[in-house]
């Protein structure tokens, strides 16, 4: 009796299949887009972030030389 109501359940779907139209829920241009966006927005701020890097460890390069120069280092005894 039990497996009967087992299989039974087993062979009926609790949430029937939903025929989808495959051209109506794909994103489109308005998705393409977007990601197209995305992609562009990250790669600038890469760029820039690439820029001031550089910038920042040039000036911490400047400061270091400018240093050595004001101060040379003295020989030891």
């Amino acid at each position: 009796m039990m497996m009967t109501l087992l299989f039974a359940l087993e062979e009926t779907p609790l949430i029937p299949a939903i025929e989808v139209d495959p051209n109506s829920v794909t994103p489109g241009v308005v998705g393409f887009l977007a990601t197209l966006f995305v992609a562009m927005g990250v790669v600038v701020i890469i760029v820039d972030m690439t820029r001031r890097v550089r910038r920042v460890r040039y000036r911490a390069e400047i400061v270091e030389r400018l240093d050595r120069e004001a101060n040379p280092p003295t020989a030891g005894p």
